[in-house]
């Protein structure tokens, strides 16, 4: 059995930054956003759900239509925890069929809604990356050229950084101050000698 590790962290912590630096050192990630939005375009199941939950349009010659879907949930949290309950099981499943793959000493999950999910229950360890939420909001604002009210919008959709950063195992400072590869390295040496076998999921 592979030790499973997972990384989360809010909207612009640097969640995927610190995930690829792990890639580099060898090891498998599992991109849980973009495995989403691969499965809502493949999963014949999911796209007849999503349809008969949120109308027709919700896809466009078989494809997701994503400004669509995005306009009926982004401001009612009721459609948006109907629409994460249909695509996060499948998403969890397509995970696990990508972990019985690997045959590294460890492999990683990075999802921002880790906790909220469900995910990790099927973790042994999860790892949280933190940053200051000014930094977090400029971050998120160059990378997907949103406005500032928009970055906080969706950070009011994830559970908040300080509970979450305790609900981790690790956590990982990415505040533009401390050098992020010295704390990925020590890490990455500490789980290679851990043991999925004397490791407990919760």
């Amino acid at each position: 059995m592979v030790l499973r590790i997972g990384i989360t962290g809010g909207i612009g912590s640097g969640k995927s930054t610190v995930a690829r630096i792990f890639e580099v050192l060898g090891i498998p990630v599992y991109y849980a956003d973009d495995a989403a939005k691969r499965i809502m375009n493949e999963d014949e199941e999911l796209k007849e759900q999503i349809m008969a939950h949120f109308g027709r349009e919700s896809y466009a010659n078989g494809q997701l239509n994503r400004s669509y879907l995005a306009s009926v949930v982004f401001n009612n949290q009721e459609k948006l925890a109907l629409l994460n309950s249909l695509v996060h099981p499948a998403t969890i499943r397509d995970g696990e069929r990508w972990t019985l793959r690997q045959s590294s000493p460890y492999t990683i999950k990075e999802a921002a809604l880790l906790f909220e999910s469900g995910s990790a229950a099927s973790l042994h360890y999860v790892i949280g990356v933190s940053a200051p939420t000014p930094l977090r909001i400029l971050r998120a604002m160059k990378r997907d050229n949103i406005s500032r009210e928009e970055v906080q919008a969706r950070m009011r959709q994830q559970i908040d950084e300080s509970i979450k950063m305790r609900l981790c195992d690790y956590v990982i400072i990415n505040d533009e101050q401390q050098p992020l590869l010295p704390q990925v390295l020590q890490l990455h040496e500490q789980l290679l000698k851990l043991q999925p076998e004397t490791a407990t999921i919760p």
